[in-house]
């Protein structure tokens, strides 16, 4: 099953080099005065639990992450696709910390939900386990693109025990597997990757996966971009979310573009860009 990989994934800006020092015990210093950049930071035993942190300088306790998630299907993609999102907070929010995780893919042995969900809940409290080392807060942030960031809003809507998630960006991402739009689609592409899940699954399991359905009041503040012409994600998937927000009293933006499929470019990209940073500049 191919995966598909949104154009919006391309952004090219600068890269930053961070530098770190350790001591002649091989152990980690984390100098706080200056940024500090990690790759591959291990999370469990499994190839694809990792993750990359990035430390801005001056950090304490009060700093907040955003964590990145990327999309792929739920059986592929990798976190080097977030890059450009990186780059771009590395570049606006200086004061922020970066995660950019990787999580274990699924195929027809190991189903995406709970397994991806588990690897977040993993990813938050190791960041919980060494908030002193990292010098960060609990806070934390979470931008998913397609798969990832039907993993950011379920996790955020439904996992979040401790509420400690500030805002929740959603790009093109499914929400709820009991719409029409989706039990009844004719797409082998699409459908094979619901199959993941389960041949056939049963609607209170599909509800059960569903950000659409787990949604409550005391949800964090959601910003949710869709395109009208996405062969994957019916646009039925962003308004059905749009509305429960609504009814829920839940802030958040909804922007759907015309021309937008699984991703766009142009205009539209800085329009995403743009909204984006106002939504994260008013809830980080």
């Amino acid at each position: 099953m191919k995966a598909i990989k949104p154009v919006f994934f391309y952004i090219i800006v600068g890269l930053t080099t961070f530098s770190c020092s350790k001591d002649t015990d091989n152990t980690t210093i984390l100098p706080l005065v200056e940024p500090y950049h990690e790759q591959d930071v291990y999370y469990g035993p499994g190839k694809d639990q990792s993750f990359d942190i990035y430390l801005p300088a001056n950090r304490n306790s009060d700093t907040k992450t955003i964590i990145l998630v990327h999309g792929g299907g739920w059986s592929g993609g990798d976190k080097k696709d977030m890059n450009a999102f990186k780059d771009l907070i590395l570049q606006e929010f200086p004061s922020l910390a970066i995660v950019n995780m990787n999580y274990r893919l699924a195929d027809h042995v190991h189903a995406p939900y709970p397994m991806q969900i588990d690897d977040i809940t993993t990813v938050v409290d190791e960041l919980k386990n060494r908030k002193n080392d990292y010098n960060i807060s609990e806070k934390i942030g979470f931008i998913g693109t397609s798969a990832g960031a039907h993993l950011a809003l379920l996790w955020s809507y439904a996992f979040s025990t401790h509420k400690n998630v500030e805002m929740v960006c959603s790009m093109v991402g499914p929400t709820n597997f009991t719409d029409p739009a989706y039990l009844n689609n004719t797409n082998p592409e699409l459908q094979g990757m619901i199959d993941l899940f389960g041949i056939k699954p049963e609607i209170p399991f599909l509800k059960k996966i569903s950000p659409y359905h787990q949604a409550t009041a005391s949800s964090p503040p959601t910003i949710l971009f869709y395109g009208a012409k996405d062969p994957l994600i019916p646009v039925t998937q962003g308004t059905a979310m749009r509305d429960k927000l609504i009814s829920l009293n839940v802030s958040h933006e909804f922007i759907l573009y015309s021309n937008g499929g699984h991703g766009w470019v142009g205009p539209d990209l800085l329009d995403t860009w743009i909204k984006l940073k106002t939504f994260m500049q008013a809830h980080l």
